[in-house]
């Protein structure tokens, strides 16, 4: 993530919530697999400890982050440190074709630069790649979503499209309630609960805090 202090990381989860993390994304990254190309180069932008690109399937597996967590990836992941603004000067474009982003949007400095972080990765996607957004939704976090003093932009699912269709994303998928807002709270982070959760949508409207959007890059 990059529109912040590094320090901030690492004092917000300990490593108890660390390792709780790292085995409800690997559920996540199970359902989440079915609109990634396996077939296909991946990057996951701003990706912290890497708990989403550890698990997922695909040719290559990129990660960046303005952080040097390089360390904290797997052998086969190729880490390049950078802001994920300047990434068409640090990876490859026209290349990849999954691209990845999760609670990471609302840390840049403006709206503006939501929609040119999202052109950026238009121009990283191959054609006919995708994105994949995990991003809290004010509308139905509220106020909590200035509890994190990192959070800048507010966006909703509909803020959301209208940001991934002007930088040129086709919505491909719009989930408005998928996930819950954060893995800090007082149950356990039980990866069989959240395999269930994830088996029923029903549970996602009662409990679903974090939009999914999936865009698609036209084949030009």
């Amino acid at each position: 993530m990059n529109a912040h202090a590094p320090d901030v990381y690492e004092t917000r989860f300990d490593e108890r919530l660390v390792i709780a993390k790292d085995a409800v994304w690997r559920e996540i990254v199970r359902y989440l697999q079915r609109h990634v190309d396996a077939t296909a180069p991946l990057l996951d932008v701003a990706c912290d400890r890497g708990y989403f690109v550890r698990w997922v399937q695909a040719t290559e597996r990129w990660a960046t982050d303005v952080r040097d967590v390089g360390t904290t990836l797997p052998d086969d992941v190729r880490f390049v440190q950078s802001s994920g603004l300047d990434l068409v000067d640090a990876v490859p474009t026209d290349y990849f074709g999954t691209i990845f982003m999760s609670n990471y949007l609302e840390h840049l400095p403006s709206s503006d630069a939501v929609v040119e972080q999202l052109r950026v990765c238009y121009r990283l996607a191959r054609p006919g790649g995708r994105v994949i957004i995990l991003q809290p939704n004010i509308r139905l976090v509220g106020p909590r979503y200035w509890d994190f003093i990192d959070h800048h932009v507010a966006l909703t699912e509909n803020s959301l499209v209208e940001a991934a269709e002007l930088a040129g994303f086709a919505t491909e998928r719009l989930t408005t309630r998928f996930l819950p807002y954060s893995i800090k709270g007082r149950l356990p982070a039980d990866p069989r609960l959240v395999r269930a959760y994830l088996a029923v949508p029903f549970a996602w409207r009662l409990m679903g805090k974090q939009t999914l959007y999936v865009g698609t890059r036209g084949r030009d």
